[in-house]
């Protein structure tokens, strides 16, 4: 029987490159600033989706499983504003790595809430996703 423990992972990625100064890209700031919490799968590895600014302020809130390899996958979207923004979150995801969450030193898969809210942080009319 598999183990399942569910996190919520809450970061706005959108807004960390103004406080986070030091890295490069807010996939980079959202590594150096994630929860890093015992029993908690830990992101090694994050892509952004790829949309246009028709989707600026679209959300998709998606519950997924990191297994024990770290790697995602039973995705379910729990919300949207777009199916189109639901799919291009989605195939971003599914190319996450994670360090698994472990109990008693054995990794186990663990469930992983994410909300993401689609942002121009600084009007540049880049969109960026931003993980809230």
């Amino acid at each position: 029987m598999k183990a399942v423990r569910k996190l919520v992972v809450l970061l706005t990625v959108g807004l960390l490159p103004i406080v986070a100064a030091s890295a490069s890209t807010p996939e980079a700031t959202y590594l150096e600033t994630c929860r890093k919490d015992p029993g908690v799968p830990v992101p090694v590895s994050v892509v952004s989706p790829t949309v246009g600014p028709e989707f600026n302020g679209g959300a998709v809130f998606l519950e997924f499983v990191v297994d024990a390899a770290g790697k995602p996958a039973e995705f379910s979207i729990k919300s949207t504003t777009d199916e189109l923004l639901a799919t291009a979150v989605v195939k971003a995801v599914k190319q996450w790595r994670f360090l698994p969450a472990e109990i008693d030193g054995k990794a186990v898969a663990t469930k992983v809430a994410l909300p993401v809210r689609i942002i121009d942080p600084v009007g540049t009319g880049a969109s960026f996703a931003g993980l809230e």
